[in-house]
């Protein structure tokens, strides 16, 4: 039987067998009563990795930003985001339902910033009809686009002397930190913690390019972790023997931040690729993830392309363009075989 080539989210990795024996042989205590130790190894691996003081193991990225944005902003305060950031657009309005913390959205550029001056713009005076701006929200990367360091300085600085405090969703951090590296040619966990530097806080996903089946990791000050742990175990997130999980993400963090790079050339590979074929406009990837968009007479047919890749034992998403994500379950061949399929699927 011809393999599925998974190209819809390096959400869909499954754990390697080193990282299963990891997480069989995990000592395990419980969590809830901090007696965990593999669950304190990883928070304290990756506090100490990113510049921080405390780490708090989520089940979910979307918990995670949950229980910052809430930790930084009481009911009746704002956080800036864009429009497309995560956790404004796909995680349900968590902030505002649970929390009643309003969402100021303002429009990314081009490259996936938000303005300095709609920043500035969208802080609000200390006034009663207004709600009180507390937080800067960022994304890196964002749809696959590293986020320039020197734009994440400055908006951070801007927010700081402004009163603002500042969060990271950093759920691809290490996609951000290897895009980088191989910029500066320093190392990606240098790169990782330069990010880091720039917030006061930031949640990094285990599930996604790193590999392992579950897992968020939130840091910041240990004052801010002790509000986030308080708002996890109301959120359901206080898990008894969560070791078994967070060794799985210790083993993450160990062996798979290096090898994210090889994802990222296979998201060029399948770029270039695709490039030349007529109706496709392909955005270049910083990192591993590829956006096509249809264009002229082949607009119309993105839901066949899907279904016609789909029976084709390849699978892509296309909610709003389409997108090919690649990782630690996709190789060489399998980016060749969509290639392949999808120039069939045009010339036919």
């Amino acid at each position: 039987m011809t393999p599925i080539v998974d190209l819809r989210s390096d959400t869909v990795t499954q754990p390697t067998v080193d990282m299963r024996n990891a997480m069989t042989a995990a000592p395990l205590g419980d969590d809830v009563f901090g007696d965990d130790p593999s669950v304190n190894t990883l928070q304290e691996k990756i506090f100490s990795l990113l510049g921080f003081e405390a780490a708090l193991f989520v089940p979910t990225g979307t918990q995670g930003n949950l229980c910052a944005i809430l930790s930084h902003c009481q009911r009746g305060d704002e956080y800036i985001v864009g429009q497309f950031a995560h956790c404004y657009r796909w995680e349900g309005g968590g902030a505002a339902v649970f929390g009643s913390v309003q969402p100021q959205p303002l429009q990314h550029q081009a490259d996936g910033t938000l303005s300095l001056e709609d920043i500035e713009a969208a802080i609000k005076p200390d006034d009663a009809h207004f709600a009180r701006t507390r937080l800067l929200a960022l994304e890196n990367t964002l749809g696959g686009k590293l986020l320039p360091f020197e734009y994440l300085q400055k908006a951070t600085q801007l927010a700081k002397s402004k009163g603002l405090a500042t969060h990271l969703d950093g759920a691809r951090l290490f996609n951000a930190a290897t895009a980088q590296a191989s910029v500066t040619g320093a190392d990606v966990r240098k790169e990782a913690r330069r990010i880091a530097s720039c917030f006061d806080s930031i949640s990094v996903c285990l599930s996604k390019g790193l590999g392992a089946p579950v897992g968020s990791v939130l840091c910041g000050s240990r004052e801010f972790i002790a509000s986030a742990h308080r708002i996890r175990k109301m959120a359901g997130g206080g898990m008894r023997q969560a070791g078994v999980l967070a060794a799985a993400g210790t083993y993450a963090l160990d062996y798979h931040v290096d090898r994210l790079s090889q994802d990222h050339a296979l998201a060029l590979r399948l770029s270039e690729g695709l490039a030349w074929l007529p109706g496709l406009e392909v955005e270049t990837p910083h990192t591993n993830i590829l956006f096509v968009d249809l264009v002229g007479s082949a607009k119309a047919r993105s839901a066949e392309l899907l279904h016609y890749l789909k029976t084709n034992g390849i699978l892509a998403t296309g909610l709003y363009r389409l997108r090919f994500v690649t990782h630690l379950d996709v190789d060489a061949a399998g980016i060749d075989r969509a290639i392949a399929a999808i120039k069939v699927f045009f010339e036919a």
